[in-house]
């Protein structure tokens, strides 16, 4: 039920568009020409924040490690309704962020370009094991080095000029898999870890007009679901049961609640954990109605 980044599965870049219904920038989006860093930026939630931050105004670096797949973002974001004038303003970038040193120096080229990086979201991820069973040495060594120490080199990589500058924010995108149990334990210690060193983050870069926080989704409808809905067609139906509002989240809903963290309207939150995950963190209706034998 975990949020998975377009990284877990390999497709064509046409598969991996996001199909969900396309969405207005909101009235008071941010609009000034600031600089925004997404990573993942070619999967199913990474189009969708890059999407909205280019018709938001924003200058935009869009980092992928899959080059063909970033090759296509420009016409893939064209069909989703991103204009001309916006699309001006998107900055292709293929890096691996598993790799501090080279990121960082492919990361302030660009800036030395553009501008400094105003706002950071650290959207790549994947997971590897689905079970501690299944889970080798080497699975567990992969995704605590993609999940949580890329998101780290991420920070490395914008975290002094923003210091210098005195103001910035981060958004780190983790997943509900770090409140609960289910399933993927690397990919869950690793998004675990992610809530605390958001936390470590607001704390210490405070003073320096730094905000951070983290958005924790649940179950979204992107391409990197589509090998679980090939192998059981029905898996979407039966998991709504495990969630109040009955519905799941599109990677829309995802980047509306980056936004809303990187606008004026939050300039004096930091350091949360924010699930957007339709409720699941909540309870669980089922079971309390079995607990109490009584109906929800």
């Amino acid at each position: 039920m975990a949020h998975f980044v377009e990284k877990l599965i390999t497709t064509p870049s046409a598969v991996r568009q996001d199909t969900s219904p396309v969405r207005k920038p909101a009235p008071d989006a941010p609009s000034s020409r600031r600089v925004t860093l997404v990573t993942g930026a070619a999967g199913g939630i990474g189009q969708a924040l890059c999407r909205r931050v280019l018709q938001a105004g924003d200058r935009l670096i869009a980092l992928d490690h899959d080059a063909a797949a970033l090759q296509g973002l420009a016409a893939a974001l064209a069909e989703q309704g991103v204009s001309a004038g916006d699309l001006a303003r998107l900055h292709p970038l293929v890096a691996d962020v598993t790799d501090c040193a080279a990121l960082g120096e492919k990361v302030a080229a660009v800036a030395a370009d553009i501008g400094p990086v105003d706002v950071l979201v650290s959207n790549v991820g994947a997971a590897r094991g689905p079970t501690l069973r299944k889970t080798t040495p080497q699975d567990w060594q992969a995704d605590i080095h993609l999940n949580l120490n890329g998101a780290f080199h991420c920070v490395e990589a914008v975290r002094n000029t923003m210091i210098e500058r005195r103001s910035g924010q981060l958004v780190l995108i983790g997943s509900v898999n770090a409140l609960t149990t289910l399933g993927h334990p690397a990919y869950s210690a690793a998004k675990a870890a992610l809530v605390s060193y958001t936390r470590s983050l607001a704390m210490e870069l405070g003073s320096f007009g730094i905000r951070a926080n983290i958005v924790l989704p649940g179950t979204v409808k992107t391409p990197a679901w589509q090998a679980r809905a090939d192998k059981n067609p029905q898996v979407f139906e039966q998991l709504k049961k495990w969630y109040p509002l009955g519905d799941f989240a599109t990677p829309d809903d995802v980047a509306d609640a980056v936004l809303f963290l990187v606008s004026p309207a939050a300039r004096v939150i930091t350091g949360v954990a924010l699930p957007v995950d339709a409720g699941l963190m909540s309870g669980i209706r089922p079971m309390a109605s079995e607990i109490t034998v009584e109906e929800y």
